[in-house]
């Protein structure tokens, strides 16, 4: 017996994915994070730094610069500088927090004092950080094996403690950067997760 089907063809258009654009500091840590965070509902784009002379907010801005200059930037898509506090002097991190006011999809997000306080967030508030080696000693409590990458299993479902403890710390929003320890990765990776 035929059962009378009626043909639907499929639309020629697909749903325009959101683009994020990131430029981070991290050759390794923050790609690993941030692909983590992708999802068939959003797309993140990651453009990773391959500098042999280290990393630097400046050639963070310049290699964010050069790509939106060649690919563009749609207007519902967002750029975001995620960099870390490090000794970095408070006039290299204005330059580039005065370009995230540029445009409203021009993004800055800082790690005070590196993005491992970020993944320190997933487990704990953070409180009593001395150092940054401080801060990857108390990480590498609840990931012994750190330096062999992020496990996803273990991160992926604290996102939401890291964020609401961000959140917490930055109680008054930061106009800028958080001055003592904190991050405002939680801006970028809110908006993320909420997608997927």
């Amino acid at each position: 017996m035929v059962r009378n089907k009626k043909f639907q063809r499929k639309s020629a258009f697909r749903r325009y994915k959101k683009m994020f654009v990131i430029a981070a500091e991290g050759e390794k840590t923050e790609p690993e994070y941030f692909q983590m965070l992708n999802s068939v509902k959003a797309v993140v784009h990651f453009k990773c730094l391959k500098n042999i002379h280290g990393s630097s907010p400046l050639q963070i801005l310049k290699i964010i610069k050069t790509h939106l200059k060649e690919k563009g930037l749609k207007k519902n898509d967002e750029a975001w500088l995620v960099v870390d506090k490090d000794d970095w002097e408070t006039e290299s991190l204005l330059q580039l927090f005065n370009w995230s006011k540029e445009k409203n999809n021009y993004n800055f997000a800082l790690s005070n004092p590196k993005f491992e306080y970020w993944l320190l967030l997933h487990f704990e508030d953070g409180s009593g950080i001395s150092s940054s080696q401080d801060c990857t000693n108390r990480l590498k409590r609840y990931l012994p094996n750190y330096n062999k990458g992020i496990p996803t299993n273990i991160i992926k479902p604290k996102i939401q403690n890291a964020i609401n403890r961000a959140k917490q710390k930055d109680r008054q929003p930061c106009e800028d950067w958080p001055r003592q320890h904190g991050s405002t990765v939680y801006r970028l990776v809110k908006k993320l997760y909420l997608i997927d």
